[in-house]
């Protein structure tokens, strides 16, 4: 479906909750949200004619309707009222309460959201064919290429049943890429989870990455990106956000509307059935209550069930449609399946639009048009195709065994009409499903705790200080979760199908090559410190921003464009709604400053427990470009023995919200390090021009952990050993554990240090000599500190996540 953070038409509602009932139990029943609680619908005879039609809604106003079951509060039924003039069919009620969800119409989020728009300059958006509104955003790269790429989440249904969750979240963001006429090219998969020893975690963790690499390996993408993160909060609430990259000649954009009257609707792809129905878009819109007694487990929608294969081919499938000319517009099925796909084609559309349920294809018997409607089942598209173009669709969609129908037609009139058995059974203005449902100011509060937490400052906490403590420390800080190697998960990824990978997992960002001839590539990259933001939303936010951003830097590409996935706890505690409103404000300051646009994104609700909520968690997907990824700069060192390690930025004593403090203490407060975009800007101008002129041989961004875990992982991942000095009279424990930002360890063969570091000085980027690469070395000499053999460092950083997950 498509992000619709604003729409200045929308009225605004009265505040309030926007679900009645809460989601119980970590397991799942098929069918059941909309199946049992309609009250009209197919006939008794089950001959499948409805009897509530939209006649019958007429005559019947006072008739009882389900519609807290359904998660609409009283005074959303009763617009729904006022603007159809009468009561709402079943068929219409489940439209309006999956596409009036949070999920589906971002009620609590569009008022925040806005800020984006306000704030994007014409320069920023200049560079955008396609932004904020669209199933994801599209940006030129040059040469007649164009990027389309998006971050969404599915959270809860990953939690409810992780396999197939995980899945189906993958399936969902490719089909987001499909439908802007690309083809996907790779993913990436920004994960948390509860504590990594937690039993729950043994269940959760292993389904979602199977989940992930199930679907994605058989669709034959590559994952180059993501994160793999543990803390207590995301326990029974795991954030599973999923992120694909398409390319396209910028002449194949294909967007979502229904236009040119009589022009027919053509649903492909697989059969529509019981699977699904209110998945994400119930799920994602209530707060877990935390009852594991099973209670209440029948309110439960069913997660979605994914078949790879089958998108596998709907993928080439599409890609020839539009090559052959033969879409108008396009649109996914997605959260809210039909509902979504028709009114939001017909709401961008300039007429009105006739659909019949019954040349629907089923794999259910005796679905109503509710549950047709709202159903979610996997790997289906909608299109508009001209009458003459038909047969030859039909043609194509024949060749790739993709099951196609006509269901309807774009009409000269105002409304969506639906019909069923014969009656009509939906008519209602599209806008008003799909880009005009409720509005919330909810209250914003700063929370009285937010004071408590800042005044907790880290630096008092007990340190290290002789060098047998500090070398016990980087080995148990390379050891935690959170630093640990994450090649128990992403082994189980394919990274390098199809030939294109040129940098992927463990590197800070993955690179891949677009066009052949010429090697321009892309580079992504997703972050978020959760730490950080909870200590302060709106730096936070900006911290995210900034490691995402170097993060594709230090590849040496240059940073383009921002997607995002923004999740956060109820949206009816005004304490959360002021972390929303911080981090969104922090996100869109920091683009602006950066002078890089927001594309689009998703925002995910009800992060929650009970009343525990997760960390607020705004992850930051970026893309970045590079003109020939022949130049892209690796992680790992040893290219030459001898060469200078050299640190760029500054190192100042900030351990707020650091992974020090939480493995050595378990402990989060203070304030998190400052963030200065404008020094990051010039941190990746220097990356840029050393990729582009050969003076850089290996780079690594310094974030969670430090220098100390960037020297770990550059030393691991090159196979190769160093020594390294730190400065005269410099603190070791400061030098080595701080999580200063805008900083990046580099390493620079000799023959251009000099030129390389009297850029540094020119450009007036601090530039420190720390070290050499030491190629007949097995170990990492950190002198007056440690000297830790190579071997003893692998165990620690490779060994957690293959103990805790078998």
């Amino acid at each position: 479906m498509s992000n619709n953070p604003e729409d200045p038409q929308a009225p605004v509602a009265a505040s309030g909750s926007a679900v009645e009932a809460a989601t119980d139990g970590p397991t799942v029943e098929t069918g059941t949200e909309l199946s049992t609680v309609h009250t009209d619908g197919w006939g008794p005879d089950g001959a499948g004619v409805p009897t509530d039609s939209v006649g019958h809604a007429r005559n019947t106003p006072e008739h009882t309707q389900p519609y807290r079951e359904l998660g609409l509060k009283d005074d959303e039924y009763a617009r729904i009222r006022e603007i159809l003039d009468r009561r709402p069919t079943e068929a219409e009620l489940a439209m309006y309460s999956v596409m009036w969800s949070e999920h589906c119409s971002y009620k609590s989020s569009k008022v925040h959201l806005k800020y984006f728009g306000e704030t994007t300059t014409p320069e920023m958006r200049a560079k955008m064919l396609a932004g904020i509104g669209e199933n994801a955003g599209v940006v030129d790269i040059g040469d007649g290429w164009a990027v389309t790429f998006k971050l969404e989440s599915h959270n809860h249904p990953s939690y409810v049943e992780p396999h197939e969750g995980a899945a189906t979240g993958v399936g969902g963001i490719v089909r987001d890429i499909m439908a802007m006429g690309a083809r996907p090219v790779a993913v990436a998969d920004p994960l948390r989870f509860g504590p990594a020893d937690a039993p729950d975690t043994a269940r959760v963790l292993p389904g979602v990455v199977g989940g992930i690499g199930g679907y994605g390996n058989c669709l034959g993408l590559p994952n180059i990106g993501g994160e793999v993160v543990f803390d207590e909060t995301y326990a029974s609430n795991p954030l599973v956000n999923a992120m694909c990259v398409g390319v396209l000649k910028s002449d194949d954009l294909h967007l979502a509307h229904a236009s040119g009257t009589g022009n027919k609707l053509v649903l492909f792809g697989a059969r529509t059935g019981l699977d699904g129905i209110g998945g994400v878009s119930v799920l994602a819109s209530e707060t877990f209550s935390g009852d594991e007694s099973g209670a209440g487990r029948t309110k439960l929608p069913s997660v979605q069930v994914g078949d790879p294969f089958t998108e596998k081919v709907l993928i080439e499938c599409c890609l020839e449609l539009y090559r052959s000319g033969l879409v108008v517009g396009i649109q996914d099925l997605g959260g809210a399946g039909l509902s979504c796909a028709t009114s939001e084609l017909a709401s961008a559309g300039d007429g009105g639009m006739r659909v019949d349920l019954d040349e629907v294809p089923l794999r259910a018997p005796g679905m109503t048009p509710a549950e047709i409607l709202s159903s979610e089942s996997q790997e289906r598209m909608c299109a508009v195709v001209q009458p003459s173009d038909v047969d030859a669709f039909m043609q194509v969609c024949e060749k790739w065994d993709i099951t196609a129908t006509v269901i309807g037609e774009v009409t000269d009139g105002d409304n969506l009409e639906v019909y069923a058995g014969g009656e009509l059974v939906v008519d209602v203005p599209p806008r008003t499903v799909a880009h005009e449902g409720p509005v919330y100011e909810r209250p914003v509060a700063r929370p009285a705790e937010q004071d408590l937490i800042a005044e907790d400052n880290p630096n008092t906490l007990p340190r290290p200080g002789t060098p047998d403590e500090l070398r016990d420390t980087v080995l148990r800080m390379a050891a935690s979760p959170n630093l640990a190697s994450r090649d128990w998960v992403t082994g189980q990824y394919d990274r390098y199908v199809r030939g294109n990978t040129v940098l992927a997992q463990p590197a800070d960002g993955g690179v891949l090559r677009v066009d052949e001839d010429s090697g321009r590539g892309i580079a992504v990259a997703t972050d978020c410190n959760a730490r950080y933001t909870r200590l302060d939303p709106y730096r936070g936010a900006q911290l995210a921003l900034a490691e995402a951003y170097r993060n594709v830097a230090v590849t040496g590409a240059t940073p383009l464009a921002v997607t995002n996935c923004l999740n956060f706890g109820s949206p009816e505690d005004p304490g959360v709604m002021w972390q929303f409103q911080q981090a969104v404000r922090g996100l869109a300051d920091g683009c602006v400053e950066l002078g890089i646009p927001v594309t689009g994104g998703n925002v995910s609700f009800y992060n929650q427990t009970g009343v525990k909520s997760i960390l607020p968690t705004p992850v930051v997907g970026m893309l970045g470009t590079i003109d020939d990824v022949t130049r892209r700069i690796p992680t790992g060192i040893g290219e030459e023995d001898g060469e200078t390690l050299l640190l760029l930025g500054d190192t100042r004593e900030e351990f707020g919200g650091s992974e020090w403090a939480k493995v050595t203490h378990d402990h989060l407060g203070g304030t998190p390090p400052e963030v200065d975009l404008a020094r990051e800007k010039l941190l990746a101008e220097v990356l840029r021009a050393g990729s582009r002129d050969g003076m850089v041989s290996a780079a690594h961004d310094l974030s969670e952990g430090g220098l100390a875990q960037a020297l770990v992982e550059t030393a691991l991942i090159g196979e190769t050993g160093a020594r390294v000095v730190l400065p005269e009279g410099a603190d070791p424990f400061v030098w080595l554990f701080s999580e200063s930002a805008g900083r990046a360890l580099v390493a620079v063969p000799r023959s251009e240090e000099l030129r390389f570091t009297e850029m540094c000085s020119a450009r007036e980027l601090p530039c420190t000599k720390i070290g050499v690469v030491d190629t007949e070395s097995r170990s990492l000499e950190i002198q007056d500190v440690a000297a830790i053999a190579l071997t003893e460092l692998r165990e620690a950083w490779e060994g957690t996540l293959p103990q805790l997950f078998g």
